[in-house]
């Protein structure tokens, strides 16, 4: 939860500004109080043209009294504290936040009728709208709303508006605080089931492997002995060279690594909206991500314009000391606000790829061309397992028979990753991820069976 105060110090009040302070007090008259000026005036020209002071003196009331609202109104000085404090500040798309306003009257008269609005973005849903009868003087009020997107993104909440109104309705003036929050509208996240993945980067969680600090017997960089140490783990021959015990250096245990790549060309998507392919796929790779994490692996976010996330270090990966959590959120959000790229192709993300083994590459496609399959294919070689997830545009949109051809040709993508050893499904509309990552580890574990066999 964030919690941010309204109005920069916290407060609003009615001020004065001289000439244009008047005009806006005056432009604040109601149709209600224009209406009472505009019957006066006529009043008085008809009171005057035809004799009658009594109908001058009627004109006179209703031209006088939204005149004097506008002057007791503008000169009156409400101090009033606000605040506005989101719960939760980053909701997943399709899920509901609240928002809790909190008025406070600083000052030592109490406040009139006060209408309290608050601005927030269509998407969002209508403007919220409130009525606070009276605060008494250092009294509070608190108000809430709800607000709920299908569609991720930040957005801004704010700024927080107070009309005051007199008794009669006839002038109504606007005092709008400064500040703003932001609430943050994260993919939906699907939960995975744990399967093991054949082929995957084996390390932290999992599967944990663990590897000496150097290989041979006689390469060992051994240390001082401590007290508490092993006395198995003694290195004579290092021993015997300085003259004091010397133990090798214990077993250095290795983080898993899984890098997802989301494809975000536009180019490779149809259509918008939150059925759309494209929102399928970020959806995707943030329920990957969240569930790696989970899993004790370090994750990076790798797009095809070559940009990683978290990005911390030579390698892009969340290091082994940065907490899951602020990974995890560092990675949502940029997932919330991510849109199509102007690229054509997947050249930058596979340099980012060909430093080495990269542990698992999942990767979340859109419609491959030849070349850009044969680029994937590479990218084959530079990890330690691959899945690959390919939405067709063809058939995600609403009439996949008015693109001839587009099924034959991504089953011939498939086959082409296939070949190389990824793991490749075709993800039809609608589908669940976690069917299709299921799916997926009984097909790896297929072809790790049939590897063992043909090697007997």
């Amino acid at each position: 939860m964030t919690t941010a105060s309204a109005g920069g110090t916290g407060h609003a009040e009615a001020g004065r500004d001289g000439r244009s302070g008047i005009r806006t007090a005056l432009a604040g008259l109601t149709t209600r109080g224009r209406s009472f000026l505009a019957a006066g005036v006529a009043a008085a020209v008809c009171a005057y043209v035809l004799g009658q002071s009594d109908l001058l003196r009627v004109g006179l009331l209703l031209a006088v009294l939204p005149l004097v609202c506008v002057t007791v109104l503008y000169r009156t000085r409400y101090r009033v504290a606000g605040s506005r404090r989101l719960s939760p500040a980053r909701v997943p798309a399709g899920s509901e936040a609240r928002v809790h306003l909190r008025m406070e009257n600083v000052s030592r008269l109490p406040t009139g009728l006060l209408m309290l609005q608050d601005k927030v973005p269509y998407v969002l849903g209508p403007r919220p709208r409130f009525v606070l009868d009276r605060v008494e003087a250092g009294g509070r009020r608190e108000v809430s709303y709800r607000v709920r997107s299908d569609l991720r993104g930040r957005y801004p909440l704010g700024p927080l508006q107070l009309r005051l109104t007199d008794p009669f309705g006839l002038c109504e003036l606007t005092r709008s605080f400064s500040t703003y929050d932001t609430l943050t509208v994260i993919p939906r996240v699907e939960p995975l089931p744990p399967v093991r993945l054949g082929g995957e980067a084996k390390g932290h969680g999992d599967g944990r492997q663990r590897s000496l600090a150097l290989a041979g017997e006689d390469d060992v960089i051994p240390r001082g002995y401590r007290y508490g140490d092993d006395l198995r783990r003694v290195h004579w021959r290092s021993t015997a060279r300085h003259g004091e015990l010397m133990v090798r250096r214990e077993e250095q245990p290795q983080r898993a690594r899984c890098t997802v790549l989301l494809d975000t060309r536009g180019i490779a998507f149809e259509g918008a909206g939150p059925d759309a392919a494209f929102e399928w796929a970020v959806a995707g790779a943030a329920s990957v991500l969240v569930h790696m994490l989970e899993r004790g692996f370090s994750v990076r976010l790798l797009t095809d314009t070559g940009n990683t996330v978290p990005g911390e270090g030579g390698d892009g990966f969340a290091g082994a000391i940065q907490e899951s959590a602020d990974a995890a959120g560092l990675m949502m959000d940029t997932l919330a606000v991510i849109d199509h790229s102007d690229g054509e192709g997947l050249s930058r993300a596979y340099d980012v790829l060909r430093g080495g083994d990269e542990g698992l590459l999942v990767a979340f496609l859109g419609d491959l061309d030849e070349e850009q399959a044969a680029v994937v294919a590479r990218m084959r070689q530079r990890s330690g397992g691959a899945i690959a997830f390919l939405l067709d545009s063809g058939a995600w949109g609403r009439e996949p028979t008015d693109v001839p051809g587009s099924s034959d040709e991504g089953g011939e993508r498939l086959r082409m990753l296939r070949e190389v050893g990824w793991t490749a499904l075709s993800v039809p509309r609608g589908a669940s991820l976690g069917e299709l990552w299921r799916q997926a580890d009984q097909e790896r574990s297929g072809l790790a069976a049939a590897g063992g066999e043909g090697a007997r």
